[in-house]
């Protein structure tokens, strides 16, 4: 009778612990929920301690500019959010001039934008400066390489062969971002940044041309006492390809998509996958 006994109190101490089964393990087996903030790990890596895809509404750790309500493209914005999800401009203030659209915007160090304004550029399409043109007088510039390079450069502010202060993009290719030349009543400089469209913006040498209150209030502010990047987007060539850029949204998914485990196929079946001989 004593071992009946005791084996029905064994009986009772199993159902009592299978009862319980996350009381029954040790903590240091569970996993815990991440409470790393959206900024804690790199951009390409999975959240600490994450095993499951994230649910609608749990921060996913993707970073974006705030353009405001300012108007943008499509690559604006793909630059802006790229730039502040990699890092790209290395706790920099930066600016992104869309060639295309014939805008500049300005965003601080964490990617909040601090104005946008129409731009001015260079006369002739294409990426990319022709070698020793900075070397060149104006008049021996003929129009076709009067162009505004794409890329991504360092940028800050110094001084003009004329004395007047400029915020250098490309200091051997001599172009510059600077306030409105207005010196030839017969280029409409500022007619042309008044216009709604872009189509009469082309008209420097390949400097970028802004509103004088855009350079004063915002560009030189921004860039006083410290580097800051800009990001030329080209109008010839695809934008992932001078940047080497990706889409915020699409690492994203890709980081959270959850592979389905492989099923091995019942015993004397073929897997779909495979032919037959």
């Amino acid at each position: 009778m004593t071992t009946g006994i005791h084996r029905i109190g064994i009986l009772v101490l199993c159902l009592l612990a299978f009862s319980h089964p996350a009381d029954a393990a040790g903590s240091h087996d569970a996993v815990p929920a991440s409470n790393e903030s959206a900024s804690s790990f790199p951009p390409n890596a999975p959240p600490a301690n994450s095993v499951h895809a994230p649910q609608p509404g749990v921060a996913t750790g993707a970073k974006r500019a705030v353009f405001a309500r300012i108007g943008a493209s499509r690559d604006a914005h793909h630059i802006a959010d790229w730039v502040v999800d990699s890092g790209d401009n290395a706790g920099l203030p930066f600016v992104i001039v869309d060639k295309t659209d014939a805008k500049v915007f300005l965003f601080d160090a964490s990617g909040r934008i601090q104005g946008a304004a129409p731009a001015l550029l260079g006369l002739a399409r294409g990426d990319s400066a022709v070698p020793g043109i900075g070397d060149r007088e104006y008049a021996d510039i003929p129009p076709k390489d009067r162009t505004t390079p794409a890329g991504r450069f360092v940028a800050s502010l110094g001084r003009s062969t004329r004395g007047e202060d400029v915020l250098w993009v490309d200091y051997e290719g001599a172009v510059s971002l600077h306030r409105v030349v207005t010196n030839k009543p017969k280029d409409r400089r500022l007619e042309r940044l008044a216009t709604p469209t872009p189509l009469d913006n082309r008209i420097s040498y390949g400097c970028i041309n802004v509103p004088v209150r855009f350079y004063e209030d915002v560009v030189s502010p921004a860039f006083k006492d410290t580097a800051g990047i800009v990001y030329v987007l080209p109008d010839t060539r695809p934008v992932r390809e001078v940047f080497g850029s990706y889409d915020v949204d699409e690492r994203v998914r890709n980081r959270n998509v959850v592979r389905a485990p492989r099923i091995a196929p019942a015993p004397g079946t073929v897997s779909s996958g495979m032919s037959s001989r």
